[in-house]
């Protein structure tokens, strides 16, 4: 067990506060660490929930004004787990105190405000560490896939194919603020197309330089407010596709939809090269697929292999024996391991996105609203 610890202070106690929550207070028990996480404070705007929230998941006090971590010296990092409309306001305040920030993605709304907070954390200097909660870089299998990309066993790059589909947004799901502009910037694009673009560049190595062409229609567009008879304006994207260039070459494909019947929770990313491809799937998060291109034509296919081997597979080496495989919330853990790491001035077992890196995302995601918005191409750099 580390002797030092960071002291987190966390804003949000809903879906994402409980995943990091649990990983906070999971990471030093697994993992050998130069520091460990002291659950300090949480803050959240339900007060009825908070203090039993607090309790359950061993946080030290809590508060419903987020704006007292600032100043709160017990705090070492904050971990922004709210709505997208309020990650600047909140993140902003934070650097300006000199806490470190972990921000969950994306990063901010709007690309206007996600430029601001890059600006924001490089002025802070370089004491002061930003991250972004793209948990699905920590997947061992696809930590695999980023090795097995830098051994260079794909050769070029031919093909990105890259989707996500869920099912939740049917006409029946009631108004939240995932539906409105306002709150959310957009809907599946902003949710779910930002954990692919990042993938993808993480995989690659590579940015993208053209966004070939877009749509982002609205399917639905009312929805019921809980509560009310009244029934609210949807104003975002139920659905975004996207077509693009990376800058090695490779073409690739771009799909996010919360109205896929069938597909709960389906990430799915398939590279595609000279020497053989790669696919890997979340529901399915333990298994990366590989066909190997140079194999002979008898045994050339695709091949499962489990990623839970310690000492063969990032991360594999904390948790259980072989084939004892992983959840969802390890990617959490995962990563605040790897933050943990890095405030305690080691290296991550693989690399962590920051606010700039995030920005790149960003600006990728704003490229195919562009292109959706006036039906044309958009280089990427035509947006800033």
């Amino acid at each position: 067990m580390a002797s030092k610890s960071i002291g987190i202070g966390l804003i949000g106690q809903k879906f994402m506060g409980r995943a990091h929550s649990n990983a906070w207070s999971q990471a030093a028990k697994f993992f050998d660490l130069p520091v460990g996480a002291r659950l300090a404070v949480v803050s959240a705007r339900d007060r009825k929930e908070l203090g039993a929230f607090a309790q359950r998941f061993g946080w030290a006090k809590s508060t419903p004004k987020w704006e007292s971590l600032a100043d709160d010296p017990d705090v070492d990092l904050v971990d922004i787990g709210t709505p997208n409309h309020l990650h600047a306001e909140q993140a902003l305040r934070m650097l300006e105190a000199g806490k470190h920030v972990a921000c969950e993605k994306p990063l901010a709304r709007t690309l206007a405000e996600a430029r601001v907070l890059r600006d924001a954390a490089a002025a802070a200097g370089r004491k002061v560490k930003t991250f972004v909660w793209h948990n699905y870089r920590r997947a061992p299998a696809i930590g695999l896939a980023w090795n097995l990309m830098r051994e260079g066993r794909l050769g070029k790059i031919f093909h990105v194919r890259a989707r996500y589909l869920q099912s939740w947004g049917a006409k029946s799901t009631p108004m939240s603020w995932r539906y409105s502009a306002a709150t959310a910037g957009s809907g599946a694009h902003g949710d779910l197309n930002a954990h692919l673009v990042d993938l993808t560049r993480f995989l690659m190595g590579e940015a993208i330089v053209d966004v070939h062409g877009a749509v982002a229609p609205t399917f639905v567009t009312s929805r019921a407010v809980p509560g009310t008879k009244r029934r609210e304006r949807c104003d975002v994207d139920d659905a975004a596709l996207f077509l693009a260039t990376f800058e090695g070459g490779a073409v690739a494909s771009f799909e996010a939809t919360r109205l896929a019947e069938g597909h709960l929770n389906d990430n799915t990313v398939e590279i595609n090269g000279e020497r053989g491809s790669l696919r890997w799937s979340l529901e399915d998060m333990n298994v990366l697929e590989w066909c190997d291109a140079e194999a002979p034509p008898r045994l050339r296919g695709w091949t499962k292999i489990l990623a839970t081997s310690a000492g063969n597979h990032p991360y594999a080496a904390a948790w259980w024996p072989d084939g004892h495989i992983i959840g969802y919330e390890h990617g959490f853990t995962n990563m605040a391991a790897d933050i943990l790491r890095v405030l305690g001035g080691k290296k991550p077992e693989l690399p962590l996105p920051d606010f700039a890196d995030a920005y790149e995302t960003c600006r990728v995601l704003e490229a195919a609203l562009l292109s959706a918005k006036h039906r044309c191409a958009v280089a990427m750099n035509d947006v800033p």
